[in-house]
């Protein structure tokens, strides 16, 4: 059996805890729905004055009511990727090991029959 040498693992390495993962998370959400609030906002009071330039600003604020609640949701389920020190183990094969080949005819286990007479 192979040993293998022993590597410390450095606090720089560890990930960040599943509460402050979480807390991060529910940060960026409150603060892309305020910007949907405000982009709400925005758009009743365009159109509550009457605003020069009313076809420009309407469809931007509609984008921003529309597009980033959506990117709030996929970005408060999103988790940092796995590390890829705990993947290796996966990946590694040994070297020694030969890769799987296909038989021969000659090795096969029953001999194939010609149909020729």
């Amino acid at each position: 059996m192979k040993h293998q040498a022993y590597q410390p693992i450095l606090i720089t390495d560890a990930s960040r805890s599943q509460p402050d993962q979480l807390h991060s998370r529910q940060v960026r959400y409150v603060v892309m729905m305020s910007i949907r609030i405000v982009c709400i906002v925005a758009g009743a009071v365009l159109v509550g004055v009457k605003a020069p330039l009313l076809w420009l600003w309407l469809p931007l604020c509609a984008v921003g009511m529309v597009l980033v609640p959506w990117l709030a949701v996929l970005l408060a389920n999103d988790r940092p990727p796995k590390d890829q020190h705990r993947l290796a183990r996966f990946r590694q094969r040994n070297l020694d090991d030969a890769p799987p080949r296909s038989l021969t005819a000659q090795e096969r286990p029953h001999p194939v029959i010609d149909a020729e007479p």
